[in-house]
């Protein structure tokens, strides 16, 4: 299984950007896809998970209410819409895939390559 994400990108603060996960094969062990993101010095952390079956979502508190994460799974791909974005959003934004749901990496078998989300105030 790979992870191609997409869609990164220098935004002005206010700014919105939709990120892309595709997942080569959808098996058991991708049920759930989720975002994770890694600020400079920082560790990975949480942003939103979804499961294909049931289409659950979870969301970080910091991110509540601004972005919004979806599937499509014809074409086995997750999105994140993210609206008003901040500074403190910036970041390099992971998608990981694993068979049960969890708020922590160490839950997830694969991850993507990453794509920078740099929101200017």
């Amino acid at each position: 299984v790979q992870l191609q994400a997409s869609g990164g990108g220098l935004v002005q603060a206010g700014d919105s950007l939709r990120l892309s996960c595709v997942v080569s094969r959808l098996t058991t062990r991708t049920n759930v896809m989720a975002w994770f993101r890694q600020a400079p010095g920082k560790e990975r952390e949480f942003v939103s998970r979804i499961t294909w079956r049931e289409g659950k979502k979870d969301y970080a508190d910091s991110v509540k209410g601004r972005f919004t994460i979806s599937r499509d799974a014809a074409l086995k791909t997750v999105y994140l819409q993210m609206s008003g974005l901040k500074p403190e959003d910036t970041a390099v934004y992971y998608c990981g895939t694993g068979p049960v749901v969890g708020t922590t990496p160490d839950v997830f078998d694969v991850w993507g390559q990453g794509t920078l989300v740099t929101v200017s105030s």
